[in-house]
């Protein structure tokens, strides 16, 4: 899915915008399926190997949905809800197995998921408003990149690994963990802002339109 610019300045109707049967929404739907499999993969089985490559295509497909519906203006209210669950749910999933393996501290896993947590009550509240969730910020998107570039990285450096890749991906992984968690919070941060902004117009309008001219 886009970012708010992209959606805002894009040619769609709301006719357009209420399609299910495209691509990007094939492509975040397929990435919902794969969540389970890769817990699968990585907590049941150890094959890490598959499960690498599993993230891998799902960061890929990521960027993809994005492309296509910008390209061909492919936008959804559907895909604005999919392409972000998408991305929060493997986010959460690589965190579990992270965590569980000994890749990643807890404190650390329960930063970015409480992230997400946080935002939860802002959707009743924009709802009450009149408003849908607001559009992926550019930010938040960056932020997803980052860390679906660094998951996989550190579950090829799991600390149980001392082979070549490991060493190489050790490092490299725990710079884009950390640049990507930074930014995940930060848009985070930038969200709530949002809401608020909206929140607080919303209310002041009313005053405004019976002021005198």
């Amino acid at each position: 899915m886009t970012d708010g610019a992209d959606v805002a300045s894009s040619p769609t109707t709301p006719d357009r915008l209420d399609r299910i049967w495209t691509i990007p929404n094939a492509l975040s739907a397929l990435r919902l399926l794969g969540v389970p499999l890769f817990l699968y993969w990585v907590l049941v089985t150890e094959q890490d190997g598959r499960a690498i490559l599993l993230l891998m295509a799902a960061g890929a497909s990521d960027y993809l949905d994005g492309k296509i519906a910008r390209k061909f203006g492919q936008f959804s209210r559907l895909g604005q809800l999919l392409d972000p669950a998408a991305d929060r749910l493997y986010i959460a999933a690589t965190l579990v197995a992270l965590v569980a393996r000994d890749g990643l501290p807890l404190w650390w896993a329960v930063v970015l998921v409480g992230r997400d947590v946080a935002l939860v009550p802002t959707l009743p509240l924009l709802r009450r408003h009149g408003y849908g969730p607001l559009p992926v910020h550019f930010l938040g998107k960056a932020a997803t990149f980052n860390l679906l570039y660094a998951f996989p990285m550190l579950l090829a450096a799991l600390p149980s690994r001392s082979d070549t890749l490991a060493t190489v991906f050790r490092p490299l992984g725990w710079a884009f963990a950390t640049w990507g968690s930074v930014l995940y919070v930060w848009a985070g941060i930038l969200y709530v802002v949002q809401v608020r902004q909206l929140v607080v117009a919303d209310r002041a309008a009313p005053w405004q339109a019976g002021a005198p001219a």
